[in-house]
């Protein structure tokens, strides 16, 4: 079954890495937008109950509890009644909501379980007070932990901790002790990202100008994010915390089943601003900005921004490629891309198992690259 995206793009304040369409908005935006998210849900021809559902941000612990209960009973059943809890006390079989370190309270968490969310995914991103400083993160490694211990008490087994490699200024110590505190606090599911350069961020800007704020000269050299996020394989897969996608590691049974759609090209419904969707044939994309998603919503307008043509052929191979198992062959594959495919395959990029290919480990290092040869 499909699953569902709702985005909640409210911050309260800017992280310097962060290059998503998120951030400090008029607190008067922000009961507009509820209504609008749910009027677009509301609109939606609902034939299917979804699956897994996932509320990302932004910063979706933030928000009253009564608006996200208000948000979630806008998600029907398909059925017109009453939906069938799943075994862990959630109408679905997994529901994510994205925290912030900081926002995680013993009522909110109560509130979120009881509401149906069932996971949390808490960005710490570093464990290191001078690194979170720099990034405009207000947490301590110390709310961090305790704050789990609030999510457990609440039944909430299933956490997330997200790590970001790369940091203006980390270095092989200050990572080693972020992996630390991942052992201290054994969670069933980590996400290490390396650190995104790109002019949709303000550090990624300015490291791309030369410019000196945010921390931009001390962010680490490529090597070195790559030898950092090595690091984060081996230490984690010593926890028995394994790699099953190039950014996410899990015990076994706790893998993302919403993520896992994505890069298994299931269908999945987006609601709110930016959110994307993907039925199978095309994919489609809400206008981003939060306050213009508002207007077009109350002014009877649908808050599609575009949509184009999905080519699952050639999209399995750079998004199937990312799962550590890789991806099934089949013989009009092997007629389209036989030359990249041996290519990789002879300078050990890729690898094949009977007829599953396969990223190896240099590989995902310059998946990039790879991915590139898969686009037409």
């Amino acid at each position: 079954m499909p699953g569902v995206y709702i985005s909640y793009p409210f911050c309260a304040q800017k992280c310097t890495y962060c290059n998503f369409a998120s951030g400090v908005f008029p607190s008067e935006l922000e009961p507009q937008y509820v209504n609008a998210l749910t009027a677009e849900m509301g609109a939606h021809a609902w034939t299917w109950q979804p699956e897994t559902v996932y509320l990302g941000g932004g910063t979706p612990s933030g928000m009253a509890p009564r608006d996200l209960n208000r948000i979630l009973r806008s998600l029907p059943d398909g059925r017109g009644s009453e939906p069938r809890a799943s075994a862990s006390g959630s109408r679905w079989v997994e529901a994510t909501l994205e925290a912030a370190p900081g926002t995680v309270t013993s009522e909110r968490a109560a509130a979120w379980a009881k509401a149906g969310i069932n996971r949390v995914s808490l960005g710490a991103q570093s464990f290191v007070q001078r690194e979170l400083a720099r990034t405009g993160r207000k947490h301590t490694a110390e709310i961090v932990e305790r704050e789990v211990a609030v999510l457990r008490a609440a039944g909430l087994q299933n956490f997330n901790i997200d790590l970001i490699a790369g940091l203006p200024g980390q270095t092989r110590a200050t990572w080693l002790a972020s992996l630390k505190w991942v052992e201290r606090l054994q969670p069933p599911h980590v996400s290490v990202y390396m650190l995104e350069i790109d002019e949709d961020s303000r550090l990624g800007s300015e490291v791309l100008l030369n410019g000196k704020r945010y921390g931009a000269p001390d962010v680490p050299g490529d090597e070195l994010t790559a030898e950092l996020y090595e690091t984060a394989v081996a230490a984690l897969g010593r926890m028995g915390i394994e790699r099953y996608e190039i950014s996410n590691f899990a015990r076994p049974g706790f893998e993302s089943r919403h993520n896992l759609k994505y890069w298994r090209l299931e269908p999945y419904a987006g609601f709110g601003a930016d959110a994307h969707s993907f039925d199978g044939v095309l994919r489609r994309q809400n206008i981003e900005s939060p306050g213009d998603y508002v207007a077009k919503i109350e002014s009877g307008a649908p808050a599609c921004s575009g949509e184009t043509p999905a080519n699952p052929d050639e999209e399995r191979f750079f998004v199937g490629l990312r799962l550590t198992r890789g991806i099934q062959l089949e013989p009009d594959d092997w007629r389209r891309f036989e030359r990249p495919i041996e290519r990789f395959l002879a300078n050990g990029l890729l690898a094949r198992d009977h007829e599953r290919l396969r990223l190896t480990d240099r590989g995902v290092l310059l998946s990039n690259e790879v991915f590139a040869e898969f686009i037409t």
